[in-house]
């Protein structure tokens, strides 16, 4: 057999693997999901969840009809969502014995944060592609320093998380 060739058996090991980790992170949203609903009978909170694998990990959201009522989960700018996100992968933590990654949005919060980030990161990337020198941005989350990373490498540029947490933030910086 070549360098370059994979053998059959390789092959079926890497498609179990990527079987196995679809399994386990479908596993982490339903381990989520029974958390969350529980969390939301506690609190009297109507709600559905909806459970993906997104990039690699798994994602719950909180939607409901009412998401007037379900602001009391995301709090100012993110901070319960932040906490309960935590909590949750806790929770999954338990239950697997596994680190979780898993992303939680409620209300759609997060999912609106990503585009204002988004948008953000390519104004940052326009200006220092106009101007030539680097961009610093406000402290941010690692979530959202991720999203804003995303966004300049799109637009071409590269760019660094600086300083200390909490305190952490982006610099967009030219090619």
């Amino acid at each position: 057999m070549t360098e370059g060739t994979i053998s059959a058996a390789e092959s079926a090991e890497s498609a179990d693997e990527g079987g196995d980790t679809l399994t386990r992170l479908e596993q982490e949203g339903e381990i989520a999901a029974d958390y969350l609903e529980g969390l939301l009978d506690i609190a009297d909170l109507d709600g559905d969840i909806d459970m993906d694998v997104e990039a690699d990990r798994a994602a719950v959201s909180i939607i409901s009809d009412s998401a007037r009522d379900l602001q009391k989960l995301v709090g100012r700018d993110g901070e319960v969502l932040e906490a309960l996100q935590e909590l949750t992968r806790l929770a999954v933590h338990r239950e697997t014995g596994d680190r979780s990654r898993l992303m939680l949005d409620i209300a759609g919060f997060r999912a609106k944060k990503r585009t204002e980030l988004a948008e953000l990161g390519a104004k940052a990337a326009d200006e220092v592609k106009s101007t030539g020198e680097p961009v610093k941005l406000n402290p941010m989350t690692p979530f959202e320093r991720k999203v804003v990373h995303d966004a300049v490498a799109a637009a071409g540029l590269r760019s660094e998380s600086e300083g200390e947490e909490p305190q952490r933030f982006v610099v967009v910086l030219p090619a």
